[in-house]
């Protein structure tokens, strides 16, 4: 009887590994390579802010979704970036009788932005029209909370950077593709009992976003008037230049530093939940843990229990 030379081998030299066909192993590891290489690539964060520039150059990239955010759709239809799909803002934040701005649950989300034609593998990028930045950047907050954070960005100074650039528009309507769409809760939206359990926190900072007059506590037409008691204040107003772009960060940060040294996650709020969400995507720019209270000074004012503050008028000036 003849045994295969191999197994002889191995029987003389049974610590002897058993031969593997060379090109076998290298196609093995090539593959695992690929594999680590595709989930490297899709855990890659996009970059939060694009330039007219950059999109442009990806307007055609298979996974791109423009959305153009307008409350009137009138805007919308006079003109929009080739491929661009409307979003009207109550369709990701509708308002109730509970209060303007509300988070939708997993399931009615799931419906909206697959109506939109966004997958989870979709890369979003939303446009504003003139000064229409905060409602956008609520977008962009409500999108990442449902489910893809590092996957959305803004086109920094909306259309009008675009048609300033030098790049064309229309009114040719976008026919859209329903996606398919896995819907979750980030946590990113909290409401008024978890920023209560936050007060004079030393783990996480609350902080205003509107102007500092009515931080301070000028009378605006809420039940209660002044901020959440301990909430520092940085303007939503401040982060934004006078052409409706975010500024560079290191425009951004001193607002930030001014809050706290550290990068100590914030909770941000305003009147209804909207002008914060600037507040939110130029910390998430710069690298803070952010959170928004969309309740805000609506819900807050009007629950007498809930602790607020007036700014001393010496410390008002």
């Amino acid at each position: 009887m003849h045994l295969h030379l191999s197994v002889v081998e191995s029987v003389r030299n049974p610590f002897r590994p058993p031969k593997v066909k060379t090109n076998s192993m290298k196609i093995f590891n090539l593959l695992v390579v690929a594999c680590f290489q595709m989930v490297a690539l899709q855990a890659q964060d996009y970059p939060i802010l694009v330039s007219p520039q950059w999109l442009h150059d990806h307007q055609t990239d298979k996974d791109l979704v423009i959305l153009q955010v307008n409350f009137m759709k009138i805007d919308y239809d006079d003109e929009h970036i080739m491929g661009a799909r409307y979003l009207w803002p109550g369709w990701l934040a509708p308002d109730s009788p509970e209060g303007a701005m509300n988070q939708l649950s997993t399931e009615k989300a799931k419906e909206a932005i697959e109506a939109l034609g966004i997958s989870n593998d979709s890369h979003v990028v939303l446009c504003h029209v003139r000064g229409e930045v905060s409602p956008t950047a609520r977008m962009f907050l409500s999108l990442e909370n449902y489910g893809l954070k590092g996957r959305v960005s803004f086109l920094n100074g909306g259309v009008d950077a675009w048609k300033k650039a030098g790049f064309p528009v229309t009114k040719e309507v976008t026919i859209v593709k329903k996606g398919k769409f896995k819907a979750s809760n980030e946590g990113l939206i909290v409401d008024k009992d978890y920023v209560k359990s936050k007060l004079n926190s030393e783990s996480e900072i609350i902080v205003d976003a509107r102007a500092k007059r009515f931080y301070d506590g000028e009378p605006v037409g809420n039940p209660r008037d002044g901020h959440i008691a301990s909430a520092k204040n940085i303007p939503y107003q401040d982060l934004i230049d006078p052409t409706n772009f975010i500024k560079a960060d290191d425009q951004l940060q001193p607002y930030f530093t001014a809050v706290t040294e550290s990068k100590k996650p914030m909770i941000v709020y305003c009147f209804i939940g909207q002008t914060a969400s600037v507040v939110y995507m130029a910390g998430r720019i710069l690298g803070y843990p952010m959170k928004l209270y969309d309740g805000s000074m609506q819900e807050w004012s009007r629950i007498k229990e809930l602790p607020m503050e007036i700014t001393p008028k010496a410390e008002a000036k």
